[in-house]
């Protein structure tokens, strides 16, 4: 039976505030990166440094894998309202260890991993819970609202974005007042979940046992296709959002925050259209066009060397990326409806386990590449902080880890339009 309206209504705004809370740590986090690598990792190990962060920002994927895997068959059983619940107190717990890190002595890179780890259960709860609902809410417009949504998810990271901009290079605050922003909307969506009544998913209430539905995506091996795509898109989306703090500051003349955070508004804007998109292409021809933009924006960000190379290359990178993640969470639902939040939470469990693995790759190829740049381990030991050689060296590690995910987009190219035509081929005969 369909939540009556007023109740709706309210169950999409806790939705939207559950999702902007993750998106908001998320932004933090990643502005925050540079000062925690600097503060806690490089007096551990400054040639590994860069690994070590993308590891630790990994790490918040890793929870967000996990706990999408376990919380999204199992929603119905748990409930809605007790699964928000748990992101909420996730939201908390998750920056408060990694403020206890900072004090942790030589176990602060073991502690930030579990904090980040636990941060990402907060994430995985909210996904694994809020995707199905609004599937469930609005049945006759999965993409549109799934959008319409996921553009909460560009706005949390345009506040935290523009939020640590404004304390760390403007106000100089230390990086763990950012790490604390966001224990507040945290504790307001709590406050908000108590409050409400939340339904049963769409698959449950077109009474699919557990067992049919943890069967569904195995019963029909084209839903494992989709689960791989997952892979990839996620890699292109997320991953160099994640990572451009750390690199492009080097490179552009601008903190590198501020790139995500214009990408972020681009595509805020731009999800509230999806649902009209969707009906003129398919979601299929949608995600097949957005591909070209996004790689060639990524590789253009590999050689941007300014601002105004590195926001040309954002807006292409932003158009191309922005529908990715819902788009593909709708084509999962509306293809395999009876695999109900267990299906919608597998594909979501690969795009995070993506991220846990690219990341730290990330990290792995930018200092192979400053290493090799500067000449070895003794070189870039000997380059001054702050020095035109250094800046050298660290542009040039930006620029191969770039270089290196613009090929995900292209192999989606070829992998979306294949399922397109594929799709298309089936329906005429």
């Amino acid at each position: 039976m369909p939540a009556p309206a007023d109740n709706r209504r309210s169950i999409y705004w806790a939705s939207v505030l559950a999702l902007f809370t993750a998106a908001l740590a998320n932004s933090l986090r990643v502005g925050a990166s540079g000062a925690m690598q600097t503060a806690l990792l490089d007096p551990i190990d400054p040639d590994h440094s860069g690994e070590m962060i993308g590891t630790v920002l990994g790490s918040s994927f890793l929870g967000f894998a996990l706990s999408l895997l376990v919380i999204s068959p199992l929603l119905d059983r748990i409930g809605a309202k007790k699964v928000i619940l748990f992101a909420s107190a996730c939201f908390v717990a998750g920056p408060l260890l990694v403020l206890a890190s900072a004090s942790a002595g030589s176990s602060v890179y073991l502690l930030l991993n579990v904090a980040m780890v636990i941060w990402g259960f907060g994430w995985g709860a909210t996904e694994g819970s809020v995707n199905p609902l609004i599937t469930t809410l609005y049945p006759d417009d999965k993409t549109g609202k799934l959008n319409s949504l996921h553009a909460w998810w560009p706005f949390g990271l345009i506040l935290g974005g523009l939020a640590s901009v404004v304390l760390f290079k403007q106000f100089a605050f230390d990086w763990r007042v950012a790490i604390a922003i966001p224990i507040l909307p945290g504790a307001a969506l709590a406050l908000m979940a108590s409050r409400l009544d939340f339904p049963q998913t769409e698959s449950a209430a077109q009474g699919v046992s557990f067992n049919e539905m943890l069967a569904e995506p195995f019963k029909r091996p084209f839903f494992w296709v989709f689960f791989a795509i997952m892979f990839l898109t996620a890699s292109t989306e997320l991953a160099p959002g994640a990572w451009v703090d750390v690199t492009l500051s080097e490179t552009v003349g601008m903190p590198g925050i501020l790139v995500l955070v214009y990408v972020s508004a681009i595509m805020f804007v731009m999800r509230h259209f999806a649902g009209p998109l969707e009906h003129r292409f398919s979601d299929m021809g949608l995600l097949w066009f957005c591909t070209v933009p996004a790689a060639i924006g990524l590789y253009l960000l590999s050689t941007a060397n300014s601002p105004v190379t590195a926001l040309v290359a954002a807006t292409l990178w932003a158009f191309g990326v922005c529908f990715m993640w819902p788009t593909m969470l709708a084509a999962v639902s509306r293809r395999f409806p009876r695999s109900g939040p267990w299906g919608i939470g597998l594909v979501g469990f690969a795009g995070a386990l993506a991220i846990y693995f690219v990341l730290p790759k990330l990290g792995q190829i930018y200092d192979q590449a400053k290493l090799a740049k500067a000449g070895g381990q003794d070189g870039f030991a000997a380059l001054a902080k702050g020095s035109p050689q250094l800046h050298e060296v660290l542009a040039h590690a930006a620029e191969v880890s770039f270089r290196t995910v613009a090929v995900i987009p292209v192999v989606l190219f070829f992998v979306f339009g294949a399922v397109w035509l594929f799709e298309r081929g089936r329906k005429t005969k």
